[in-house]
């Protein structure tokens, strides 16, 4: 793997550590696609630190079990800027 890759996924794992931001925010801060850091995140932080792996895969759980409340909330904004 490509050394700056290896930086990136890194550098990406440790600012979601540090500021517990969602895949699409961490995206347009490393100006990447959703998908590189999705990939970064989940299969080559894998292979490169296990023990960050581990810590980023419970933020990303989280990130999905209140996924459903962050939508509602995102919703009723849209409406209530349109009213």
């Amino acid at each position: 793997m490509n050394s700056l890759i290896i930086k990136r996924v890194v550098d990406e794992a440790n600012y979601m550590l540090d500021t517990k931001k969602t895949i699409r925010e961490i995206a347009k801060i490393f100006n990447v696609s959703k998908s590189t850091v999705h990939k970064d995140l989940h299969e080559r932080l894998l292979d490169i630190d296990f023990e960050l792996y581990k810590k980023i895969d419970d933020i990303l759980q989280y990130h999905i079990d209140v996924r459903h409340i962050r939508g509602g909330e995102s919703t009723k904004k849209k409406y209530k800027n349109l009213a």
